[in-house]
């Protein structure tokens, strides 16, 4: 930035994120600001279509957003990124990337449901990133709901910080300005609370975080609102104000205040909080100040992946410094070869449109290029190839598939669509496992629920132009060890030339839950020469990868090499990782092994009278409640802990006992030991399909 202050040119863009639960109007709030900034003739309807964001025809037949979209325009000499995100928990995968890409966050509640689990997990992790937040209550049109205590509820569960910018009026037929209006001497009063009293409480949160200010409101009574901005944007920033604003998407109602308070009052580039980029390699990267700086050297950093079928894959990204061009080049990462920037465009729901530069603060894509990644940083100087972004901590998939093709010979094929598809999506997982007890070998996909997998195999059949075979959903157990062993083996073999020689010994001791995998080199005397100690611990990991006793991945136990054998003629690579692995699953056998089986937080929400048969049919599946909840009148949330083998298909079981109006959201909390029986019956499964095979 020079002297003088931020590029104007930076200074008039604005980037927001709509994020919040399914059903919450997202979509429709990103058309209804879209038609009223004069970039669409009117706004969509998820019925027809017809929306700018949901363009898949995926989501067209479902109804609902399945992966982020982005959209733009200019009002008002501001130009304005948005992007619109999915709800539904299973797709968190898509919605937390926008946080990266944001300078706000705007967190849209529906009237009708009040406060729902994925309002308070966004506008939580928009926090953690210094990510402005901006709380918008959508449908106040709806019949028979409580808006004045909705307004608590909101500032009860997301704290005092939250304060109307606005308020309904006329029956919620518009809105009333808080902040620059101190009354309403010539337009409706509001429907609920009082405008005087609103401004005062904003006015007195702003100033607050400026001495100055305090000084002249103590003194004065009141500060004009326009001479606030500094303060209000450090109040921003802070999170010592979180906005609520009220409106309608289906009406009009309160979007052009909206709209008046993005571009007005919502950070630029240079107002929010810096991107957390570091610098530097190993454990300890030291912060780097990235700045909206046009002429600065380029920090571009890639949020979403696309494999569009036309351009390739296409990696959008969010411009944090300096200036990409058309044709420009830039380099992806580490790579030591650049890349130039052949398409460069900003999206506008489905539509490409050509652009010749992008901005700090502009989201813009770029095609054909099959280097790029998800979370890859794009620079135009090679000494800075060690700048990255610190990475989102995103829930780990638990929900496995066992997937195949219908057609033999197409393995290849179905795995290049699902690998395809896991870069789209940070929350999905493919592995290649060599044993599952019953099928034998296979491919696996993991994602966040059911409704994730079902969604990736509608993705693959299209894509795959095939049919696939499916087996049931496959629990991400694991193996570990309770106590410490000792494990030995040679491996010796002769066949009339040069023969394979190598031992190994080893012992092996329990970690804490969680801690991973250690591995020790603590032979003396050259027993086992240097060169071969590689070729153990990948036997070693081996035995980790495909378990001892039950075919899950071995976890939290330390592996200690202490001595060996090894013959100047005969020891190969080939002998030792044989030797490695053997002396690992002896040593396993012995250690008291235990199958872990994944627990998951879970939150049931369903109408009062249900939650009784709830409580005691999540008991009878080893669950245990924690705690309940109020939810929308009418309704409860229920959270607990249960294992996952447990909740498969569970939505089916829900659905009995509420009628079909419960929802349950799951995330993964922890590991722990499985009941004796369960491990006696995996156990049992495993050795079965050794046999078979």
């Amino acid at each position: 930035m020079s002297d003088t202050g931020p590029d104007p040119r930076v200074s008039a863009i604005r980037t927001v994120a709509l994020v919040g639960p399914a059903a919450a109007g997202k979509t429709l709030l990103l058309d209804a600001l879209l038609a009223h900034a004069g970039a669409i003739a009117q706004a969509g309807s998820i019925e027809r279509g017809s929306t700018v964001s949901d363009h898949d025809p995926l989501e067209k037949r479902l109804g609902h957003s399945l992966q982020s979209s982005l959209a733009h325009f200019t009002h008002g000499g501001i130009r304005v990124h948005a992007i619109d995100t999915p709800g539904a928990p299973d797709f968190v995968g898509q919605a937390l990337p926008a946080l990266e890409a944001a300078d706000t966050a705007i967190v849209v509640i529906n009237a009708q449901n009040g406060i729902e689990l994925m309002a308070q997990r966004m506008l939580t992790a928009a926090g953690e990133r210094g990510v402005t937040r901006l709380v918008v209550v959508n449908k106040i049109d709806c019949p028979d709901i409580d808006l004045p205590g909705l307004l608590g509820q909101i500032r009860e569960v997301f704290g005092k910080e939250c304060l109307p910018l606005n308020l309904p009026a006329g029956g919620a037929k518009c809105v009333v300005d808080c902040f620059f209006a101190a009354s309403s001497p010539l337009g409706p009063e509001a429907d609920f609370s009082s405008i005087a009293d609103a401004h005062r409480a904003l006015v007195e949160q702003v100033v607050e975080v400026d001495s100055a200010f305090v000084d002249r409101y103590l003194t004065d009574g009141d500060v004009d609102p326009r001479e606030l901005h500094a303060p209000l944007e450090q109040a921003l920033r802070e999170g010592h104000l979180i906005p609520v604003c009220f409106c309608s998407a289906r009406t009009g109602a309160g979007i052009a205040e909206l709209l008046a308070v993005i571009e007005a009052l919502m950070p630029n580039p240079a107002e929010g909080n810096p991107p957390p980029f570091l610098e530097g390699k190993g454990t300890e990267p030291a912060p780097y100040p990235a700045a909206p700086d046009p002429a600065a050297h380029v920090l571009a950093h890639v949020f979403k992946i696309v494999a569009d079928p036309y351009l390739g894959k296409m990696g959008v990204l969010r411009v944090h410094q300096g200036r990409v061009a058309k044709g420009g080049l830039l380099f992806v990462g580490h790579a030591r070869k650049p890349i130039r920037v052949g398409h460069l465009f900003m999206l506008q729901g489905a539509r490409h449109v050509d652009i010749d530069e992008a901005l700090p603060g502009d989201l813009c894509a770029v095609a054909k290029v099959d280097d790029i990644a998800f979370d890859a940083v794009l620079h135009d100087a090679q000494e800075d190839e060690h700048i990255f972004l610190q990475a989102l901590d995103f829930p780990t998939p638990v929900h496995g598939l066992a997937i195949s093709p219908a057609r033999r010979g197409d393995e290849q094929k179905l795995w290049e669509v699902l690998a395809r598809l896991v870069d789209e999506d940070p929350c999905l997982r493919i592995e290649q496992a060599g044993h599952d007890g019953t099928y034998g070998h296979q491919t696996l996909v993991y994602g966040l629920g059911e409704l994730h997998l079902r969604l990736l195999l509608e993705r693959v059949r299209e894509l795959y132009k095939g049919e696939v075979v499916t087996e049931p959903p496959r629990i991400a157990y694991r193996e570990t060890i309770s106590a410490p062993a000792e494990g030995h083996y040679r491996h010796k073999k002769q066949s009339g030339g040069a023969g394979q020689f190598g031992e190994v010994y080893l012992r092996i001791e329990p970690l804490e839950r969680g801690a991973g995998f250690e591995f020790v080199d603590a032979v003396k005397g050259g027993t086992i020469p240097g060169q071969f100690m590689p070729a153990v611990e990948k036997g070693v990991r081996s035995a980790l990868a495909s378990g001892v006793i039950a075919g899950y991945p071995l976890v939290d136990l330390r592996v200690v090499v202490y001595d060996g054998k090894h013959h100047s003629v005969d020891s190969k690579e080939i002998a030792f990782v044989t030797a490695g692995r053997r002396a690992m699953m002896e040593a396993v056998r012995e250690a008291r092994p235990l199958v872990l089986e994944p627990i998951v937080q879970v939150e049931i929400t369903a109408p009062d009278p249900s939650i009784g048969d709830i409580t005691g049919d999540l008991a009878s599946r080893r669950g245990q409640v924690n705690g309940t909840r109020a939810a929308v009148p009418g309704s409860l949330i229920v959270q607990g802990l249960a294992p996952l083998a447990e909740l498969t298909s569970y939505q089916t079981r829900l659905n009995a006992m509420t009628a079909g109006q419960g929802r349950y959201t799951l995330l993964l909390s922890h590991y722990e030991a499985v009941p004796p029986n369960t491990q006696a019956t995996l156990v049992g499964a495993y050795k079965a399909g050794d046999e078979v095979e």
